[in-house]
C-alpha cells in the first residue's frame, strides 16, 4: 500500500512539473507577446483583494496593466471581475475600481462583482460585456493565470462570443517571485481540478 501510494505521490509530481513547466513558457511569450489589437475592453480577473492590510499588489498590478492599455489607446473600458474575498470579506471588484480611480484613471468602467473563480469571472462577466456592447475583449492577469484562462475562456465558449486577446500584467508579485508565487503549485492543482471537473479543453 506504501509503495502505492509513493508511486501516486511520484506521478502528481511529475505532472505537477510538467505543467509548471508549460505554464512557465507560455508566461514569458505572453509577456514577450502582448496584444496587437485595439479592443473594445479590457477585463481584469480578480485575486486577493488584500495581503497583509492593504490592497493585494497582486490584484492592483493587474489593474495596472489595464490601466496601461487604456493609456495608450488600446482599450475604450474597463471592466473589473471579481467577487467577495472569503478572507476579508471585501469586493475584488470595487478593490480594483477604487484602485483605478485613485490612479487617476476617469474613463468608463464596469463591475462584475460576484464571481468566485477564473472560470465564473469570464462566465458572469459576458452578460455585463453583452449589455455594454462589447465586441472585443483584453483579458488581463498575471503570466502564470494566462494558460488557464485562456482554455477556460474556449471550453466555456467566451472566446466564440467575443474577439479575445490575453494581456500578461508583470505585477509586483510576478516581478518579485515569478512561477514561485502561485505559478508553481498552485495553478498546476488549479489545472488538474479544472480537467478533472471538464472546465479545459
Amino acid at each position: 500500500m506504501a509503495g502505492i501510494a509513493a508511486l501516486l505521490l511520484a506521478a502528481l509530481v511529475f505532472v505537477c512539473v510538467a505543467i509548471g513547466i508549460t505554464v512557465w513558457r507560455d508566461a514569458l511569450d505572453r509577456l514577450a507577446h502582448p496584444p496587437e489589437r485595439t479592443a473594445d475592453a479590457a477585463l481584469v480577473l480578480g485575486n486577493r483583494a488584500y495581503l497583509r492590510g492593504k490592497p493585494n499588489p497582486c490584484l492592483t498590478g493587474r489593474v495596472d496593466a489595464a490601466l496601461a492599455l487604456a493609456s495608450a489607446g488600446r482599450v475604450q473600458r474597463l471592466v473589473f471581475s471579481g467577487g467577495v474575498d472569503s478572507e476579508d470579506g471585501r469586493i475584488e471588484a470595487e478593490v480594483m475600481r477604487a484602485h483605478a480611480v485613485q490612479s487617476g484613471y476617469a474613463g468608463p468602467m464596469l463591475l462584475e462583482p460576484a464571481s468566485q473563480s477564473t472560470r465564473e469571472n469570464l462566465a458572469l462577466s459576458t452578460a455585463v460585456l453583452q449589455a455594454a456592447g462589447v465586441k472585443s475583449v483584453i483579458v488581463v492577469t498575471e503570466p502564470y493565470h494566462l494558460w488557464r484562462a485562456q482554455r477556460l475562456a474556449h471550453a466555456g465558449g467566451f472566446d466564440r462570443l467575443f474577439d479575445v486577446q490575453y494581456a500578461a500584467a508583470p505585477t509586483r508579485c510576478w516581478l518579485r517571485w515569478g512561477m514561485a508565487f502561485k505559478g508553481a503549485l498552485r495553478e498546476p492543482l488549479a489545472i488538474i481540478n479544472n480537467a478533472a471537473h471538464g472546465y479545459l479543453r
